[in-house]
């Protein structure tokens, strides 16, 4: 296989629900696309979740999985659903990925169905400047596919314990495919869902998986910070939190809701302002960690 159209590959994955993944993947997208770039989203879960995040469940767009999984399983032509947001398409995730995901474990040819997912991306993502995989947690076919075809590993990651203990499934789901993707890395650890004053917790957080993976800079600078109301809004609404808080900014001032003039009803959060800036970093944070990979790369290659 040809891996050259992958190289801008990220799989989200955590072996742990609630991670943030699934936020993760929609807001970085979403802003990536937002600065002008293409973007392409995979949504490998059965939950379907990013059609909440993306504003488009049991719309027109959203079919549950199925062409997806019909391409994972029968190597069916798939096209993405285009322009759900400017500049970004989806390959949507639902219920249907569960057959799917029982067809790959039960395949006969185990590589076929390993690189089931590498062999739908490879023909369509060199169209693209990034292309974001949602990873399930728990399922192992469906996480291994992804690992299969992507070029770097980001891992989302909350500071207690059992979160930690997802990375584990991590590593085990990249040596289950290193064979045929020998070329994958671990972009790094996200720290999601913090307080802010948290600073303890987030040192102490750190320190741990920088000792369980063994390498000081595994963890990235950004972290997202913790805000149930923004993260309730955001699902509510079908918007992604810089576009929340864009709508906050639009919105009336306070003097105008006292006196009157305005109604402060359907206002974004307060919140939303910060957590968006912490998507803005990670954003950043992730394009220059993979572009300083391949100015490396090229380097090393040229000499």
């Amino acid at each position: 296989m040809d891996r050259t159209a992958l190289r801008r590959v990220v799989a989200v994955i955590n072996g742990k629900g609630g991670a943030g993944k699934t936020s993760v993947t929609a807001n970085v997208a979403g802003l990536v696309a937002n600065s002008g770039f293409r973007v392409l989203v995979v949504d490998m879960d059965p939950q379907g979740n990013l059609a909440e995040d993306f504003g488009y469940t049991e719309g027109e767009a959203d079919d549950q999985g199925q062409a997806l999984a019909a391409a994972l399983a029968f190597g069916q032509a798939a096209a993405p659903r285009r322009d759900v947001r400017t500049n970004l398409d989806v390959f949507v995730g639902g219920y249907h990925l569960d057959a799917a995901a029982a067809a790959l474990a039960a395949a006969k040819d185990q590589v076929g169905a390993r690189l089931a997912l590498a062999r739908v991306l490879e023909p369509i993502a060199g169209d693209y400047d990034l292309v974001l995989i949602d990873c399930p947690p728990g399922i192992e076919a469906l996480q291994n596919a992804a690992a299969a075809a992507a070029r770097w590993a980001l891992v989302p990651a909350r500071s207690d314990a059992s979160s930690r203990k997802g990375m584990l499934d991590v590593a085990r789901r990249l040596d289950a495919v290193v064979d045929l993707n020998p070329g994958l890395d671990l972009l790094g650890v996200v720290l999601f869902g913090t307080g802010t004053g948290a600073h303890r917790i987030k040192h102490e957080a750190r320190e741990r998986i920088v000792e369980a993976l063994g390498a000081a800079d595994v963890v990235l600078t950004t972290t997202i910070r913790h805000s149930e109301a923004t993260a309730h809004a955001a699902r509510e609404r079908g918007q992604l939190v810089h576009e929340l808080e864009e709508e906050a900014r639009k919105g009336p001032s306070w003097w105008q809701i006292r006196r009157g003039e305005a109604s402060g009803a359907g206002g974004a959060p307060r919140t939303a302002g910060g957590v968006a800036e912490d998507y803005h970093a990670l954003a950043e944070e992730i394009v220059s960690r993979i572009t300083a990979a391949e100015a490396q790369q090229a380097d090393e290659v040229s000499a």
